[in-house]
């Protein structure tokens, strides 16, 4: 008699109730559960804290050395495991590189629900993740694993930056023009593939973009006119934005014609894609933000897009914009695009969209 056959395994995407940074607890919720939390001692070797809800902390070792530490971590946005394992590395670097600095190592940390996915299929999401880290240059050397209900992958990463030239996301200037370097869309495009409305081509954009590794951040941290670094992840391009109007205090306008779109996103939205963590990006921040009259419901789908592995987004002065841009493209990041500029210091920090 021959033995029965083993259960295919689910997609991955299955298990998960939100994929990629659409995971993020929403702006709005998360203050509310910041709120209650009691001030601690802060060191002064503390360079950058959770003060202005920052990419990373930042803890000054000596004159010359100062040491980044960040995590991140979600459920699947992708069925593949080795795409997931890479695409959830390269989200958690990317913030080692947001604050200007170079990565040096990091720990994995991994749940899954080992009675639902295979040994073989686990490995293949942790071997992807280490392919990445081996392109940036970083060993995974240690970390912890559980047994988990839904599949959690991601990093904790480590690096090291000057403190001089440490790039926070609230020393935007007025005058500064904001340049962004890679295009929006990862939101719908993953919410297409859970419905399996994404094709090949539209899979193999979205896969290019969440595992490019966001390696122009110590080059730009090295140039004097640029003033402040963010990356652009959960909260969308509207809500990094205004993170870093609020840290600068100030009004921060957005020319949405120029910002760069990754191919084919505007018409997957149009046909329903859209995630439900951009509707609770909005809900959180929205009322910070002043769209035109005739602003469509399509524009403010992408402009709140929860981005999974996206692009820096840098502040830096009119004079410095060229070469901004230069380091983009060596590195590889042909889209990069002026996208705004930060106007006067206010009371009332916000984001002017036209």
């Amino acid at each position: 008699m021959n033995a029965p056959e083993k259960p295919a395994e689910p997609r991955l995407t299955s298990l998960s109730h939100g994929g990629g940074c659409g995971c993020k607890i929403a702006p709005g919720v998360l203050s509310e559960i910041l709120r209650g939390t009691a001030a601690m001692p802060i060191p002064k070797e503390l360079l950058v804290g959770i003060e202005t809800a920052d990419d990373a902390a930042v803890y000054q070792l000596n004159d010359e050395q100062a040491l980044i530490a960040t995590t991140d971590f979600f459920m699947p946005i992708v069925d593949d495991p080795h795409d997931f394992g890479r695409i959830a590395a390269t989200n958690a670097i990317s913030d080692v590189y947001a604050m200007g600095g170079r990565p040096i190592l990091a720990l994995a940390l991994v749940g899954m629900p080992i009675n639902v996915l295979s040994t073989q299929t686990i490995g293949r999401i942790l071997e992807g993740g280490a392919s990445v880290c081996r392109t940036a240059g970083i060993p995974i050397a240690g970390g912890h694993t559980i047994d988990s209900v839904e599949a959690i992958y991601g990093l904790v990463a480590l690096g090291l930056v000057h403190p001089k030239q440490v790039k926070r996301n609230a020393d935007a200037q007025p005058g500064d023009v904001l340049v962004l370097g890679k295009p929006v869309g990862v939101g719908v495009m993953s919410a297409a593939l859970k419905k399996g409305e994404l094709g090949d081509a539209g899979y193999a954009q979205m896969i290019a973009t969440t595992t490019k590794l966001n390696t122009p951040g110590p080059d730009l941290a090295a140039l004097p006119g640029v003033h402040a670094l963010t990356d652009v992840t959960g909260f969308g391009l509207a809500g990094h934005t205004l993170e870093m109007a609020r840290g600068a205090r100030c009004e921060i306008r957005l020319d949405w014609a120029g910002v760069p779109l990754l191919p084919g996103v505007r018409a997957l939205a149009e046909r329903g894609f859209v995630t439900g963590a951009s509707e609770r990006n909005w809900a959180g921040y929205g009322a910070d933000i002043a769209l035109p009259a005739s602003f469509a419901s399509i524009d403010k789908a992408l402009l709140t897009d929860p981005q999974t592995s996206g692009g820096l987004l840098v502040a830096c002065a009119p004079s410095a914009v060229d070469e901004v841009l230069a380091i983009f493209r060596r590195h590889g990041f042909a889209q990069a695009a002026v996208v705004g500029s930060v106007a006067d210091r206010s009371a009332t920090p916000r984001l002017v969209v036209s």
